[in-house]
């Protein structure tokens, strides 16, 4: 169910500082319409620690509704408390989301055996898909091989999000796991050796932007057409790695509304970009042609 490519949805605010329903709308029937595989709301890009339990209820509702079915919906559903996070995950199966992915506990930094009784407890109370999300970078806390390969064995833990940025441990836990279990890339950047390696996919910051063009090289990699895939790749590399100039989602956001696609609204802690990464982020969008694309002129 989820394999190929997956968009980390984008949140957009109005400017002051509310749910943009609209605009959300909007960004879930273009992705829809460009043909990625599943959806992605709040997650991290999705900046969903600052929102409120009944504004993330809504933003997964309205993905629902404006996918009616045509992809499936991977809801964010992760946190340090255990507890809550089964609290969370029961309310959005209520709602008919087709899995969860499920970050690993911040802050608290549980050991390797603390994570799989969080996940195996996760899993038994809440009878949906389950992705496990493994980010150290931003987490301070690593998903071990042999934990992946411990939690692959329960039925309804169908996946990880693997965002660790090593090439090693993600063919790792490739050659570890049954083929059942899908690894996906959480790096646009290192979607293609990912799936090269055997993982099935990407859950991607970057088709926010172009998601049918991020959708064609994903399953282009996915057809073993790896010289087509690369020129895709190269070709969108400075995207990708733009978009991380600083911290996610401050760029993909600033870049969507030079592409007149959202406000550039982010909530406290994130802040609008300085104005010298603004002007690198600009330089990218117009260099790809996705703002005379889109018949949309940046201020100067």
């Amino acid at each position: 169910m989820f394999t190929g490519c997956g968009t980390a949805l984008v949140t957009p605010f109005r400017k002051d500082l509310s749910l943009d329903e609209e605009a959300l709308r909007r960004l879930v029937r273009r992705q829809v319409e460009a043909g990625v595989d599943f959806l992605v709301p709040c997650g991290t890009t999705g900046e969903n620690p600052t929102l409120s339990r009944k504004e993330h209820l809504r933003v997964v509702e309205i993905t629902l509704e404006e996918a009616a079915g045509r992809v499936p919906v991977l809801a964010g559903c992760g946190g340090y408390n255990t507890a809550e996070v089964i609290e969370l995950g029961k309310e959005l199966a209520a709602m008919r989301v087709d899995g969860l992915l499920s970050v690993t506990p911040y802050y608290n930094k549980p050991t390797q055996e603390g994570l799989y009784q969080h996940y195996k407890a996760i899993a038994a109370a809440v009878k949906l898909p389950i992705v496990v999300y493994s980010v150290q970078g931003r987490t301070g806390v690593n998903v071990e091989p042999a934990t992946v390969r411990r939690l692959a064995e329960i039925d309804n833990i169908v996946g990880i999000k693997e965002a660790s940025g090593n090439i090693a441990q993600m063919a790792a836990i490739i050659h570890q796991v049954p083929s059942r279990f899908t690894v996906l890339s959480g790096d646009d950047a290192v979607t293609l050796p990912l799936i090269a390696l055997g993982g099935r996919g990407v859950i991607s910051v970057v088709s926010n932007q172009i998601p049918a063009e991020m959708t064609r090289l994903v399953h282009l990699c996915l057809n073993n057409d790896f010289p087509a895939a690369r020129q895709l790749y190269y070709k969108y590399l400075p995207l990708m790695e733009v978009n991380f100039i600083e911290s996610n989602p401050i760029p993909v956001k600033a870049a969507m509304a030079l592409m007149g696609l959202l406000e550039p609204v982010w909530r406290l802690p994130l802040t609008p970009p300085k104005p010298e990464n603004l002007a690198r982020i600009e330089r990218v969008l117009k260099e790809l042609g996705l703002l005379e694309a889109r018949g949309v002129h940046a201020a100067s």
